[in-house]
């Protein structure tokens, strides 16, 4: 019911955060950053989500990314735990953490938010598109603050992509060179430059994902101002840059 609700606007966003109340409730009483026995997210794991908005070192994507976490520890295993194991409830304190990576590149009136695609056997197999889920939280968090936000999931995979996990930079860029793209309706609130348009992920890696993300929208006309996410992954070479292990995986 959740993965498709999820699919849904309107009162079918109400719907989604009841049933991730109702799931946080039903499900183990531990932290999911943790492991401590307590809240779904305790005191401590909210901290490690909580931190300012940061520039990502991201060279092969040629926009700003902004992160508010490394993708490590707690974090990590927090959306692991929202995207894998079903505890649809984390969407609030990730979406939350994602609303504040995406606030610098808003604009005065507001933000589009655009999703990277997950592929369809990864929704169909977890019952969800965690992104999705988290573009919307993040849409309301911001909204909330004064910053209107739309979510539109202009992305769409035009071919079959591998598994990212276990490919190396250069295999990631091959695997999704070319394999996205857009589906933009011409209009005030994406081609006129009102409002910012601004890519959205859970994790950056290597930058692949979201660089190809970026060659779509600008193929089909629209120049993106960024893309923010709630994790990086950090590399000790700063020639090797930072994306999900997430998002088409």
């Amino acid at each position: 019911m959740a993965g498709w609700l999820s699919g849904c606007g309107g009162a079918g966003a109400g719907l989604v955060a009841l049933v991730d109340a109702a799931t946080d409730l039903v499900l183990p009483r531990e932290c999911a950053g943790c492991t401590a026995a307590g809240p779904l997210l305790c005191p401590g794991c909210r901290r490690d989500l909580g931190g300012p908005a940061r520039p990502v070192p991201a060279v092969a994507v040629p926009l700003p990314v902004l992160a508010v976490a490394p993708y490590a520890g707690t974090v990590r295993a927090t959306l692991l735990a929202h995207k894998e194991q079903g505890r649809l409830g984390l969407a609030g304190p990730l979406g939350g953490a994602l609303a504040r990576a995406v606030r610098p590149l808003a604009g005065p009136h507001g933000v589009v938010l655009v999703p990277v695609p997950s592929r369809p056997s990864s929704v169909r197999a977890r019952g969800h598109d965690a992104t999705l889920r988290l573009a919307r939280r993040a849409a309301r968090e911001l909204g909330a603050r004064g910053a209107p936000a739309l979510v539109r999931p202009a992305l769409r995979l035009a071919r079959a992509t591998a598994d990212q996990a276990g490919l190396t930079a250069g295999e990631r860029a091959a695997n999704l060179a070319g394999a996205m793209v857009a589906r933009v309706p011409r209009g005030r609130n994406w081609s006129d430059g009102r409002l910012p348009l601004v890519v959205v992920d859970d994790v950056v890696t290597t930058g692949a994902t979201l660089t190809e993300a970026v060659r779509a929208l600008r193929a089909a006309g629209v120049q993106p101002a960024g893309a923010a996410v709630v994790a990086a992954t950090l590399r000790r070479s700063p020639v090797r840059t930072v994306e999900e292990p997430g998002g088409l995986d």
